[in-house]
């Protein structure tokens, strides 16, 4: 039998296979069918909990974005809200309103013209927030479109290919023709220029994002925005944009205030970001945020009569946990502007830190550097390792419980392979220095090996900022 389909205990130490014995329970648990009988929950719990033992440390994972760490206040706080259910607005009014509170401060921080005349709502993520985000510029161009008494069959939007994967399926969802400008060698982001030739008539708008997964970097959005402005001046095209900030939405204001990317540009009409990643909350919640009332369409917000209240409601999802947004709306409370300032100040010097360190080793050598950007850096591999590549670099950390990711970076630069560090709150400079040692260790390992390896075909050219 496959091993998928065998009945097993997975997971069972000694010790709870003793227990399970004394029980006088079965032997055997099916994996793919209900039992016959249940374990109860103490011995369901012990299962699962053995069996979650085999997981990687999510404190020593550098592959993710999402938070993994919160005060244990916090957490506290959030256990006691796990049964709430946001959208029951009439029933938790009190979470109701936390919400509404944490939507007018990041109105404030990302420079709304009036903070109380922002709207927005919290989301599951940020993918929920982009595909809201994505809807009202198609839904604001079509209007336009029809009232003009022209044709709205062939919508597109204007992204870099190194846009996230929900911008993909949201135009995938929604018939939405993506226009992707290809990046290159020496530019992994949407340029200025290159974001207005792929622009015309049929644009729903131009997203930029304010801190690239590839390489932590932010796109150049203010100069996006003045080529859009020439745009309109000789051509009369007036295309907005929309800000994918899932990460820097929370970085930004506080390690690069005097940087426009947000309300203060005109032609911003709405803004997303993920409170379970930088803005510190276990996972998960999004925020999504227009710039006013006038720039969400008034057929696109809904009041639903649900458990005897009218409840207005705009997200795509319907029930989801208040548990998370209560989360986000403490750690507003405890750590305030100067807190966040000084988080996000310690992971740039942390992330800093780590990336000088790796520029040092002869092997690597920097494919970005996150002085004044997100908290998160790639490295190539100097083409003098020639028996070795960063995959198996990226595996032989994991035997000391360290995930950091190798990936190929998107179409027109597939040749180029990278290894990215995401630095978050609770990874520190001693965890720093002994990731460097690690790292250091492992390379002085694939150095000395006598003879070649298997790899990937040689990188030939790399990318620097």
């Amino acid at each position: 039998m496959p091993p998928r389909h065998r009945s097993a205990a997975l997971g069972m130490n000694a010790g709870l296979s003793a227990r399970l014995s004394a029980a006088n329970l079965p032997d055997e648990i099916p994996r793919d069918r209900l039992a016959s009988q249940g374990l109860g929950a103490e011995m369901a719990y012990a299962l699962i909990h053995d069996h979650l033992m085999l997981d990687g440390n999510a404190r020593l994972n550098l592959a993710t974005f999402v938070g993994t760490w919160m005060e244990p206040q916090a957490r506290r706080l959030m256990e006691e809200c796990a049964d709430k259910n946001i959208i029951d607005k009439d029933e938790y009014p009190e979470t109701a309103e936390l919400e509404e509170r944490c939507l007018r401060i990041l109105a404030d921080l990302w420079n709304a013209p009036n903070p109380e005349d922002a709207l927005g709502t919290s989301t599951t993520g940020s993918s929920e927030g982009c595909m809201l985000g994505g809807l009202v510029l198609k839904r604001r161009w079509r209007d336009r479109r029809r009232a003009a008494g022209l044709g709205s069959e062939r919508p597109n939007l204007v992204m870099g290919s190194n846009t996230q994967v929900c911008w993909h399926k949201f135009c995938t969802y929604f018939d939405v023709e993506a226009r992707e400008v290809p990046i290159t060698p020496e530019r992994l982001q949407l340029g200025a220029e290159q974001a207005v030739a792929a622009c015309d008539e049929n644009t729903i708008g131009v997203v930029g994002i304010l801190g690239s997964t590839f390489d932590g970097s932010y796109e150049p959005i203010e100069a996006i925005h003045q080529a859009l402005d020439d745009l309109q001046a000789r051509s009369g095209l007036d295309i907005p944009m929309h800000i994918d900030a899932a990460s820097g939405g929370f970085v930004a204001p506080f390690n690069s205030p005097g940087l426009a990317w947000d309300f203060r540009l005109p032609r911003v009409l709405s803004i997303n970001a993920s409170g379970h990643k930088y803005g510190g909350v276990l996972p998960g919640v999004g925020w999504v945020l227009w710039r006013d009332g006038a720039a969400l369409p008034e057929e696109l917000r809904f009041n639903v009569n649900y458990l005897g209240g009218e409840m207005p409601t705009i997200g795509m999802n319907f029930s989801r946990p208040g548990a998370q947004v209560v989360g986000q709306y403490f750690n507003f409370l405890q750590l305030g502007h100067e807190g966040y300032a000084r988080r996000m100040a310690t992971l740039e010097a942390i992330a800093c830190h780590l990336a000088d360190g790796l520029a040092a080793l002869p092997a690597l050598r920097l494919a970005s550097h996150p002085l004044g950007q997100l908290p998160v850096f790639a490295v190539e591999l100097d083409p003098s390792a020639s028996h070795w590549d960063l995959f198996q670099l990226s595996d032989k950390l994991r035997e000391r419980g360290w995930l950091v990711p190798a990936y190929t970076l998107p179409a027109d630069c597939q040749h180029i392979t990278v290894l990215r560090f995401v630095v978050r709150a609770g990874f520190s400079r001693d965890m720093a220095d002994q990731l460097l040692e690690d790292i250091e260790r492992a390379v002085e390992w694939f150095e000395s090996l006598p003879s070649p390896m298997p790899k990937l075909p040689e990188v030939t050219q790399g990318f620097h900022h």
